[in-house]
């Protein structure tokens, strides 16, 4: 009888070891962890068996497999809790060297495991393991964002496609497939990895095929030179299994580009265009002069001008009327993919409407000059004739310049600005009661580059204190208008418009909006440091503006 007392205790180590062995290599994941799992089940089963309510702790030593379980009891005078507490008395019963406020450790004995406490200590060692398995799928995928991955459809599931990648499960969701595109369980695909989240069910990895850096990635693998870094690809845009767009620039002179990445007879970019389902790819030469850029980014179509608003952000392209047509291209897709490229709007204009344009605003200024300036028609329009477009251009430039124009001597040049400068500040007495009218303090127009003008548009947003404003990002204040494209083409959609930030139309900088912000919140700081006294550390100012923007 002693004998197989004896023998059950070490099969059931020999097993317990074993069982944690064989998890361990199955799922990859540290035999540690499986270890501390069976340690946390069999806690519980203990609890289960002598009382929730006690201080139960186990140790399963990995190496020899001696399962130790013990009660945990602190020391007091008066135990209110004779569960985890107990008086010096007792205590010295367990331990004869135990004083006041120590922790001591009960010895029980092992446990025999009924059906239902074995049933809750797999199901706690299968949580405990199925957390580790995720964990270990995060910390592997996490880093491996913008790599282009092979796996197997595993199942289609409401259109998004999931995809056996060997040690865990990706997702390539509807919006980031290739339209059209049909794929089968079984199917070996590759995409990108875009996005590793850590969420409560377990890592979600999302994939993608239709993202411009899987295009990217596709290349790089075919074309050594751009695997090699002499080939880069500066910029790319796609309209998934349609079209797509690549700029690509050579760190040799003696390598063409565009050659490199199409291939002998198109071997290289026809093996792209395969994966990609057949998708056209315009290969152009990228260029730091962005007119020549958007004039290859709108190939094949023929370009006869480009003029850029850079503070906009904005590039109108004047076509021949012919090729109008080819620069918008079908439902609009050449000049949107071009606007991706040079990432800028880009306005698709025939010589006709470029003149009738240059004609309209040459009226509109000359008008302006005339009633500003009280000037007759022929000298408002040798103003603008000579590239004066507002008042404050006339104001502000030197009289020298103004002199220099034909016909003009420096007595006119300083009587011209000075009636400029008088309509200016005309404008701004107008504006500053318009703006008192709306109800916006006077502590706005002492903020920097703040004119009374933008005070106008504040109080029509309803930006009326110093609080209004301070309350506002950065980007809420100045970020530019993005418009789609211009589309003149026959039955194509409206353009649509992002309002931008409240002083969009004004042209400020990052700089002079987080300037703005910073000073609309000064008095905050100022108030802080008098309710928190002298003895206070002070916080720097922009401390707090991040502090509050978070």
């Amino acid at each position: 009888m002693a004998t197989a007392a004896t023998a059950a205790p070490t099969a059931n180590r020999a097993e317990l070891l074993a069982i944690a062995d064989s998890v361990a290599r199955e799922k990859l994941i540290d035999r540690g962890i499986v270890i501390e799992a069976m340690e946390d089940a069999i806690q519980r089963a203990a609890r289960a068996r002598y009382g929730a309510e006690n201080d139960i702790r186990a140790k399963l030593d990995g190496e020899t497999g001696d399962l130790r379980l013990w009660r945990v009891l602190e020391v007091v005078e008066e135990p209110e809790d004779h569960f985890k507490q107990v008086d010096l008395k007792g205590a010295q019963k367990l331990q004869a060297d135990a004083n006041l406020g120590d922790f001591i450790v009960d010895p029980l004995p092992p446990i025999e495991f009924g059906r239902i406490a074995a049933q809750a200590a797999k199901q706690v060692i299968f949580q405990k393991v199925r957390d580790a398995e995720r964990e270990r799928q995060y910390e592997e995928f996490k880093d491996r964002v913008g790599e282009v991955i092979t796996g197997v459809v595993k199942r289609v599931e409401f259109g998004h496609v999931v995809v056996d990648l060997g040690r865990a499960e990706g997702v390539v969701r509807r919006d980031a497939q290739i339209p059209r595109e049909m794929v089968r369980v079984g199917d070996r695909v590759r995409s990108l990895i875009l996005r590793v989240a850590r969420e409560t069910r377990g890592p979600q990895i999302f994939l993608s095929r239709a993202h411009p850096d899987f295009m990217k990635k596709l290349f790089a693998q075919e074309v050594p030179e751009i695997y090699d870094g002499i080939i880069e690809i500066k910029a790319a845009a796609r309209d998934p299994g349609s079209r797509a767009k690549i700029g690509v620039i050579s760190r040799d002179s003696s390598i063409d580009p565009v050659g490199a990445c199409v291939g002998m007879k198109g071997s290289r970019v026809q093996a792209v265009v395969q994966e990609l389902q057949g998708e056209k790819i315009d290969i152009i030469p990228w260029s730091e002069d962005t007119a020549t850029f958007v004039v290859n980014a709108l190939q094949p179509a023929t370009v006869s001008r480009v003029v850029i608003d850079e503070e906009e952000a904005r590039i109108e392209v004047v076509v021949p009327d012919d090729q109008l047509s080819l620069a918008i291209g079908r439902r609009g897709q050449n000049v949107r993919l071009a606007s991706q490229l040079t990432n800028s709007q880009i306005d698709i204009l025939t010589e006709a409407d470029a003149s009738e344009k240059r004609q309209r605003e040459f009226v509109e200024r000359s008008t302006m000059f005339q009633e500003e300036l009280d000037v007759d028609e022929t000298l408002a329009q040798l103003l603008v004739a000579e590239g004066f477009t507002s008042l404050e251009e006339v104001a502000y430039v030197e009289a020298d310049e103004i002199a220099s124009i034909e016909g003009l001597d420096e007595d006119i040049a300083a009587e011209l600005q000075s009636r400029a400068s008088e309509a200016l500040e005309r404008r701004e007495a107008a504006a500053r009661e318009e703006r008192r009218t709306l109800g916006v303090d006077d502590a706005l127009a002492e903020l920097p580059h703040l004119n009374e003008a933008m005070l106008v548009t504040l109080g029509k947003a309803g930006i009326k204190t110093l609080d209004d404003l301070a309350d506002l990002a950065t980007d809420e204040l100045i970020q530019k208008k993005r418009q789609e494209p211009r589309r003149r083409a026959e039955n194509a959609p409206q353009r649509t418009e992002d309002k931008g930030g409240l002083l969009a139309e004004y042209g400020l900088s990052e700089e002079q909006g987080n300037e703005i912000i910073m000073a609309a919140r000064a008095h905050w700081f100022e108030d802080e440091a008098s309710a928190s006294g002298p003895e206070d550390e002070p916080q720097s100012q922009e401390d707090a503006v991040a502090e509050n923007e978070q």
